[in-house]
């Protein structure tokens, strides 16, 4: 859909997650496309900063995906909309991500992981799935290409992205019947605040591990962390991200899943055709070169 249909049609879009990195730009994005924007936002500060930007169809929306009271909130003003704009998509693009090894992680940081990135998303579309299903709309589930190989210390955050995609598929096959679309995006490496809080979060937690956990975990948490440095400084723009995110979203007959930077399309390859042992081994093999290079910075910061 070109941007003057779009604004002619001003249908409405929710976007979770716009606060900042791929949310913020995807928001942004879809406004300049004409459509009007529901910018899912935690903080008023955040909804200032959108507001500032003075976008035409921007309107940020206080939204914590994991409180009832906001998802009702943002489900009816949907519903209530006062121009009476059909709802065109629905992109759960809310996400944290909280590392570590699957015996040092406490349940409660299991748990919080998965309240964002997977129950979060399901009571968004539950919520927004009687306005879709009276507009033939689109869900978008921002997955990753941890929601197709999970590297060591990211169990938590890949097993919800896993399971994102498992639903995604489950609610695909339940809804394309009542026109409904369901995509899922699979991004690699994208610079944006959330990798970077995401490594921060991997080195608290390696803090709290106890002296027999860090003999066991220190080194590979290190060199994952050293290794998510280096895919993050690499990756592409949030503003990269946001095309094919609104591609998605607004494609007629969109495919079931797009992937984000070739590093993505390389990986999803890679993992349909070679075994889970020898994809062990090319793990291996990376971490050691980050491993290397992790204990080096070490010894020049000595």
């Amino acid at each position: 859909m070109n941007s003057s249909k779009g604004a002619d049609r001003q249908e409405l879009i929710v976007v979770t997650g716009a606060s900042t990195g791929m949310g913020a730009a995807t928001a942004k994005e879809l406004a300049r496309r004409g459509f009007h924007v529901l910018a899912g936002v935690r903080r008023d500060a955040d909804a200032d900063t959108l507001r500032a930007e003075g976008i035409e169809g921007l309107e940020p929306h206080i939204l914590d995906i994991t409180v009832d009271s906001d998802v009702t909130a943002i489900a009816d003003r949907v519903a209530r909309d006062p121009l009476r704009r059909p709802l065109r998509a629905l992109i759960n693009n809310a996400g944290i991500a909280i590392n570590a090894p699957v015996e040092t992680l406490p349940l409660t940081e299991w748990r919080r992981q998965f309240e964002v990135n997977l129950f979060g998303h399901i009571a968004m579309t539950q919520a927004l799935l009687p306005s879709l299903l009276s507009s033939s709309g689109t869900v978008v589930n921002i997955s990753s290409i941890g929601g197709k190989f999970a590297l060591p210390t990211y169990g938590a955050y890949a097993g919800s992205k896993f399971a994102l995609e498992a639903v995604s598929d489950a609610l695909r096959r339940e809804v394309s019947d009542a026109g409904i679309k369901v995509v899922v995006v699979e991004p690699g490496a994208v610079k944006t605040e959330m990798a970077a809080r995401g490594i921060a979060t991997a080195q608290g937690l390696k803090a709290d591990m106890t002296a027999t956990q860090l003999a066991r975990y220190g080194d590979l948490a290190a060199a994952v962390a050293a290794q998510a440095r280096s895919f993050t400084d690499t990756g592409v723009s949030a503003e990269h991200a946001a095309k094919v995110i609104a591609k998605a979203a607004t494609a007629s007959h969109p495919r079931t899943r797009y992937t984000i930077g070739r590093d993505a399309a390389i990986l999803v390859r890679v993992t349909r055709v070679v075994s889970d042992r020898v994809l062990d081994r090319i793990i291996r093999l990376n971490l050691r070169t980050f491993a290397k290079k992790s204990q080096s910075e070490a010894l020049s910061r000595s």
